[in-house]
């Protein structure tokens, strides 16, 4: 039995049915040349074969704690599901969509695995969703990492929810243990008090003289965006080349990162206008910064930084220039404390925008627009038993004020990009991934 952190069960307390918390992946793989044809029959019963589960594929709530789950039945979590003709990548997005929009079931523990075949050119998917309060971005990534080998040749792969963990999992909590860890942590809580303190004075300061590269929780204006979502949600997913926007923000002398935020202001610019629907004050970008410092793959261990991403701005080169900055001061902010101070820190500064997540008792008030995620992914060619993974799209949440989520991982020399919206709230969603070509253009144009 393990305690919840106390991220973790924000993500629990935040869901709704309309508001599922669980985030996924989309896995696209090719089959190897020469495979008999029931490869993916093959693949299915190999994975239906593999019981029992490790930790956190075993584990199941019980009120403020996780357990594990003695009656764990596999077909409950494993779905294997051909595409019908033709098996297009828009087939594929459409079966995606609809089973991201539901919920998992909180009786058994909190994930699903969809094997997909019959796809055009010869590839098979794995679809994969967990809740928030198992994993964070990096942890998940990493999970995936391990179910997956760099060489094409090795064919004793086990899927993920089986795969051996190298170091021995924490012990069991009793109430011994999770007295003295909250004894701990308000250890911490209490030396962080004076950092925290003068960095919120700071930011205050900061905000009321106007600094143009501070970003607060009270200046991300309405948007078409910010409204309340069903539980209906659409996909889309695209891949863009890595040397390409590494060759930008090496000429533009900025991060990969912030060409990457470039990208998606000028992408949301033009998708905005073109409804008519721009603000006339810049979008903020909650983008998650991972705090994490081992190799572990549980629970969650993230802060947000706000960014200016310049909407308001007609010129590329502004927009570059302010997201630049505004990200570089959230910067400089965090590397002046702790983990735990900046723990403390983003918790009180975010406590007004939480609550009002949990609540909705305050609409209007909205400290970001949308959120913008960057997940590390393998620098190498990966491989499932032999076949190719060809693709690999994040899947991730929207919330009640946020009806758009723009996450990516990088794989070899690409980002991958998915994007996941409320299907009723923004419509022809999917013209983003054409207007962020068109933004990565305009950025290659910049001296």
């Amino acid at each position: 039995m393990r305690a919840l952190g106390p991220i973790d069960q924000v993500f629990l307390w935040l869901e709704r049915r309309q508001q599922p918390m669980h985030v996924g992946g989309l896995l696209l793989f090719k089959i190897p040349e020469g495979a008999d044809h029931r490869f993916v029959q093959e693949v299915g019963a190999r994975f239906k074969a593999v019981t029992p589960p490790v930790r956190p594929f075993n584990q199941r709530l019980e009120g403020m704690f996780w357990e594990e789950d003695d009656e764990f039945d596999l077909e409950h979590h494993f779905r294997h599901i051909a595409l019908p003709e033709p098996g297009r990548i828009r087939e594929l997005l459409a079966y995606v969509s609809q089973e991201h929009s539901a919920l998992l079931d909180r009786a058994k523990p909190l994930w699903e695995c969809h094997l997909i075949e019959g796809i055009e050119g010869n590839r098979f998917a794995l679809y994969f969703k967990m809740h928030h309060a198992v994993v964070d971005g990096i942890a998940g990534m990493r999970i995936a990492q391990k179910s997956l080998s760099t060489d094409p040749n090795e064919k004793a792969l086990t899927p993920l929810w089986a795969v051996k963990r190298d170091r021995r999992p924490k012990e069991e909590t009793t109430v011994l243990s999770t007295f003295a860890d909250t004894l701990t942590r308000l250890r911490h809580q209490a030396a962080s008090i004076p950092r925290v303190g003068k960095e919120l004075y700071d930011a205050i300061k900061a905000s009321y003289d106007k600094d143009p590269d501070y970003v607060s929780v009270f200046q991300a204006p309405r948007s078409i965006l910010n409204q309340r979502v069903s539980g209906s949600r659409r996909f889309a997913a695209q891949s863009y080349d890595l040397p390409r926007i590494k060759a930008i923000s090496k000429k533009l002398g900025v991060t990969i990162n912030d060409i990457v935020m470039a990208m998606c202001a000028g992408a949301l610019r033009t998708y905005l206008l073109e409804l008519n629907a721009l603000p006339k004050k810049p979008l903020i970008a909650m983008v998650p910064m991972s705090l994490r410092k081992d190799d572990s793959d549980g629970g969650n261990q993230i802060t947000m930084i706000l960014a200016n991403l310049g909407t308001h701005l007609e010129n590329a080169q502004d927009r570059v220039d302010i997201i630049h900055r505004s990200v570089q001061n959230a910067k400089n902010r965090f590397s002046r404390m702790s983990q735990s101070e900046i723990m403390a820190y983003s918790a009180l500064v975010f406590s007004i925008s939480g609550l009002n997540l949990m609540t909705g008792i305050a609409p209007k008030l909205q400290a970001f627009n949308i959120v913008i995620s960057n997940v590390p992914g393998p620098k190498e060619p990966m491989y499932w038993n032999g076949a190719q993974l060809d693709g690999f799209y994040p899947v991730s949440i929207v919330l009640d004020g946020m009806a758009l989520n723009i996450t990516l991982t990088s794989y070899v020399d690409r980002l991958e990009f998915g994007l996941i919206a409320c299907r009723k709230a923004l419509p022809s969603m999917q013209r983003l991934l054409g207007y962020l070509e068109d933004a990565l253009d305009e950025l290659e144009t910049l001296s």
